[in-house]
C-alpha cells in the first residue's frame, strides 16, 4: 500500500479583512441618514439616491475585501 503525505494544508478563511463587510450591513441601519428628503439628485428624493449609493458601498467594500484575502497569483493551487 502506497501513502502520499500530499496533504494540503487546512484553509483558513479569517482574515481580518473580512471584518470591514459589516460595513455596508450595518449602514444600512443607520435610520438617522434617512431622515430627510432634500437633497434631491437629477430630480430623485434623497432616500432613492441614498439607497444606490448603499449599493455602490457594498460593491466597493466587496472587491476590496476580496482583493485583500485572495492568494497572489503564483500562491494559487490547481485543481
Amino acid at each position: 500500500m502506497e501513502t502520499t503525505n500530499d496533504i494540503s494544508p487546512r484553509r483558513s478563511d479569517r482574515s481580518p479583512w473580512n471584518w470591514l463587510l459589516i460595513v455596508p450591513a450595518v449602514v444600512p441601519l443607520l435610520m438617522f441618514l434617512y431622515n430627510s428628503k432634500e437633497p434631491r439628485l437629477f430630480g430623485f428624493p434623497f432616500f432613492y439616491w441614498l439607497q444606490l449609493s448603499f449599493i455602490l458601498l457594498s460593491v466597493a467594500t466587496t472587491v476590496l475585501v476580496y482583493r485583500m484575502t485572495s492568494a497572489p497569483k503564483g500562491n494559487r493551487d490547481v485543481a
